[in-house]
Order: structure tokens, then C-alpha cells, then sequence
């Protein structure tokens, strides 16, 4: 499928929730994120700072949203240009008679504007349990130019109003963990090595402050490889672990 008619599918389809709006819920979220590093399944896409702005639109089970990287330093050459966007699809739920476990299906496309490397989609499918630390795996598989697959298992957990604020706002506490696995094809598209290899770790801390017009959530975050094979590739630098802080903005209307 050509990019021009993805993109079309995908505001095709925000229109649509639009409209659908005036007689059914539609629920928007508007995202404005800063990080200090831009570091994604391990791999560092940009070791300074960088704004990530998004909108989705939910109807229902079903979601569409638009995501996008804006480099705000002139470290890869492309100063105040978005070098990500990226266009998603998912249909998310419960099973029927399983409240506690629930499921996620859906397609990304990957396009990198103002620059050489080609756009490409990926289909995922995923499991996550309403049970303590809320354990969840997703499988996202390559079908345009890396035909591979990274599977990603997470845990997380929150602990509610950790501190008071003024004018009702509170602040929570978010804890979250995810181990990455690449196959070999997914490997040698992005690393270079045609090895199935455990790839990264992934640690974060947030704490939301909520009770606002938008909540605010500041970041810390870790990531480090943990293939000795994949550490000694220097597609994206020498470095292999990572300590990045961010402030992440969001509101629902």
C-alpha cells in the first residue's frame, strides 16, 4: 500500500470518529512529550533532546493516532524537522467472560520524513491480565522492510497520591519494567547481526500529577542492551546504556 493511501485510511478514519461523535462518545487525547534522549527498543535515534507531540481519537474499542519525533537540535542535521511520524490503528477489549485479561490488535506505519531511510509497517498482537503488576506481552511483526519480529513483555505498577498539591491536584507514582527479544531477520535489519538475541531492558519511573487541566507527568528512565553481540555494534554509537529524564503533557476531551 502506497504512503499516500495510508495516511489517507488513517484521517479517513479520524474524520469518520469525528462525525460519529455527534451522536456517539468519541474520546480525544492530545500528547505533548519532551525527553533528553530519544532512545527506542534500545537503539539510540537521537542523543539529544527531542518533542514528541501525538493525537489519538477512541471510538469505541477501536483507536487511530498520529505520533511524531521533532528534532530540536542540530545533532543529525535536521534542526526543528520531524524525522518520525507514525500512524497506528488498534482495536483493544476484553474477552468475553475474562474480564481480567484482556487483548490489543493492530498495524503502525513507520515514515521518516526529511530523511533517507525508507517507511515501514508493522502488525502487532497482544495479551495484557488486570492482575498485580498488570503483566503484558505484545508481538510486533515486520511485514514491509525488516520482515521481522521484536516481542516485548512488560510489568508495571502504580501507587496512587503519594503526595497532595495545592487546589485538589495529587501526585501518583508509576513503575514500569520490559524486557525486548529480536529474531534474526528483525536483528539484521536493525543491528546488523543475523542472531535471535534478548535486545534491551527497560526501566522507568513517572510521577503524574493529576487534579490539572493537563496531567503532568516528569520521567526518569533507563535502558541498556543485554546482547554482548549487539553492544559491540555501532550502528547508533558506542554507548549501550542510557539515563534520560522527560516531562510528559496530556489531556482527554
Amino acid at each position: 500500500m502506497r504512503k499516500s493511501n495510508r495516511l489517507a485510511i488513517v484521517f479517513s478514519l479520524i474524520g469518520y470518529m469525528t462525525l460519529a461523535g455527534t451522536a456517539w462518545a468519541v474520546d480525544f487525547e492530545l500528547t505533548a512529550d519532551y525527553f533528553g534522549k530519544y532512545i527506542w527498543r534500545g537503539q539510540d535515534l537521537d542523543n539529544e533532546p527531542v518533542f514528541q507531540p501525538g493525537l489519538s481519537a477512541a471510538f469505541g474499542p477501536l483507536s487511530v493516532s498520529i505520533w511524531g519525533s521533532l528534532e530540536l537540535t542540530d545533532k543529525t542535521s535536521h534542526e526543528h524537522d520531524f524525522t518520525e511520524v507514525d500512524y497506528s490503528l488498534d482495536y483493544s477489549g476484553e474477552f468475553p467472560g475474562v474480564e481480567l485479561l484482556g487483548f490489543s490488535a493492530g498495524v503502525i506505519y513507520y515514515d521518516f520524513p526529511n530523511t533517507s531511510v525508507d517507511g515501514t509497517t508493522e502488525l502487532y498482537w497482544g495479551f495484557s491480565a488486570d492482575v498485580l503488576l498488570s503483566p503484558s506481552l505484545t508481538v510486533y511483526h515486520d511485514v514491509d522492510e525488516a520482515d521481522g519480529t521484536y516481542i516485548s513483555a512488560s510489568i508495571g505498577h502504580r501507587v496512587e497520591n503519594i503526595a497532595e498539591l495545592g487546589s485538589g491536584s495529587t501526585i501518583s507514582l508509576e513503575l514500569g519494567a520490559s524486557i525486548g527479544w529480536g529474531n534474526s531477520n528483525y536483528n539484521e535489519y536493525y543491528w546488523g547481526t543475523n542472531q535471535s538475541k534478548m535486545n534491551d531492558l527497560i526501566l522507568s519511573a513517572s510521577f503524574p500529577i493529576e487534579g490539572v487541566d493537563w496531567t503532568v507527568a516528569p520521567t526518569l528512565n533507563y535502558v541498556t542492551l543485554l546482547s554482548d553481540d549487539i553492544r559491540d555494534i555501532d550502528a547508533y554509537g558506542t554507548d549501550s546504556d542510557f539515563f534520560f529524564a522527560g516531562i510528559s503533557l496530556s489531556k482527554s476531551f
